[in-house]
């Protein structure tokens, strides 16, 4: 598995490289293919292309279906995404390298651990001589760091069709899996100001960042922590010279929140924040990417399953909730059971101390391959 995983880790993958992803893909399905080839008899491997709306161009997600012996069963679903949030050459600065039982590296955590981990299950699986009962379906797409614009479709009519899905994002730090987590939503909020000179007539110009200042202070007054609900304006742009009265401005607006209906009614306040100046123009795009996953009473049964699993490989399986979301918020929206953050222990997702413990490794490919028998 160590020597897979430091392969994954070696081929960079950024979400806004289209080859590097393509190449992830290509690579990941052949070792899943050259490790699980019995298991594996029959299967559909697709190329689904990610269509550009208006973003970077996308390199193609993968999708392996995999045949079941019953006829009708609903299938199981395995997520992943092959897209990681290091930039081209990052290698160089943080190479992959085993220490300690430690294993560091970009992307080794969220989640090329989670990958290989995904291979060996089925590997396991295949050295038994077993067959799936129910189909298998698995789906690793290139976009899921950058909201999974162009698979949130293909994600929700495959959860859709399943009776369960297991997600393969990196576990909590202590290794505890994840039964909820928070929306998402990112709005951009654009003001179109008028320019005019500094220096000569400022009285004619409207400041577009002075009117945009206004909005993310009111913006951020929205917060309610206590109920779930969280803003966070990230990422300002605006103005052309200092000596200029500033004509257009815009702020990237991150909502959170832990139940839809207040998420929705916090979008709609803040896209009700308007300029104080009577001609300068706001105008608010985008809105929620990723409903709230909420843990049910299904998606509980699914975890003290995997809790029985885990402790008769002698461990604890914790849970809890993340505050980021995943494919795995998308899925549950579909009405499907789902139990994420599957994936090894470690942390540092997204921080250059990412990194994974090398002796979680098996007992958590252990444990998929388990949960997969019995379900």
């Amino acid at each position: 598995m160590l020597e897979m995983l430091g392969e994954f880790v070696r081929l960079e993958s950024p979400s806004d490289d289209p080859d590097a992803t393509r190449r992830m893909g290509a690579y990941a399905v052949s070792a899943l293919t050259r490790a699980a080839a019995s298991f594996l008899a029959g299967a559909e491997t697709d190329l689904i292309p990610a269509e550009d709306r208006g973003a970077a161009s996308r390199g193609p997600h993968r999708r392996v279906r995999i045949p079941g012996a019953e006829s009708g069963a609903r299938p199981l679903l395995l997520l992943g995404h092959l897209d990681t949030v290091w930039r081209n050459g990052t290698l160089e600065e943080l190479p992959w390298r085993v220490e300690d039982g430690i294993a560091r590296g970009p992307g080794v955590y969220d989640m090329k651990a989670g990958l290989v981990q995904t291979i060996w299950a089925l590997r396991a699986l295949d050295r038994r001589g077993l067959r799936p009962r129910r189909p298998i379906t698995v789906l690793w797409n290139t976009d899921e760091e950058v909201g999974s614009g162009t698979s949130a479709t293909v994600i929700a009519e495959e959860a859709q069709r399943s009776a369960a899905c297991l997600v393969m994002e990196p576990s909590l730090p202590g290794g505890a899996a994840k039964t909820r987590r928070r929306g998402v939503g990112v709005l951009e909020v654009r003001v179109e100001g008028r320019a005019a000179h500094a220096g000569l007539e400022p009285e004619r110009g409207i400041s577009a960042i002075a009117e945009l200042a206004r909005i993310v202070l009111a913006a951020e007054a929205l917060s309610a922590p206590e109920r779930g609900l969280t803003v966070n304006v990230g990422l300002i742009r605006g103005g052309t010279r200092s000596n200029v009265i500033p004509a257009q401005a815009t702020a990237t607006v991150d909502v959170r929140m832990d139940d839809p209906a207040d998420g929705e009614a916090l979008i709609a306040s803040l896209r009700k924040l308007s300029a104080s100046h009577p001609e300068a123009r706001v105008t608010w795009t985008g809105g929620a990417n990723r409903p709230p996953f909420v843990r049910t009473s299904e998606v509980a049964a699914l975890y003290w399953r995997a809790r029985r699993i885990a402790a008769e490989l002698d461990w604890d399986l914790g849970e809890g909730g993340a505050g980021g979301g995943s494919d795995g918020n998308i899925a549950a929206a579909a009405g499907t059971p789902v139990l994420d953050g599957l994936g090894p222990e470690g942390d540092g997702a997204h921080a250059r101390h990412e990194h994974v413990l090398v002796g979680d490794l098996p007992r958590r490919a252990a444990l998929l391959a388990a949960l997969l028998t019995e379900l």
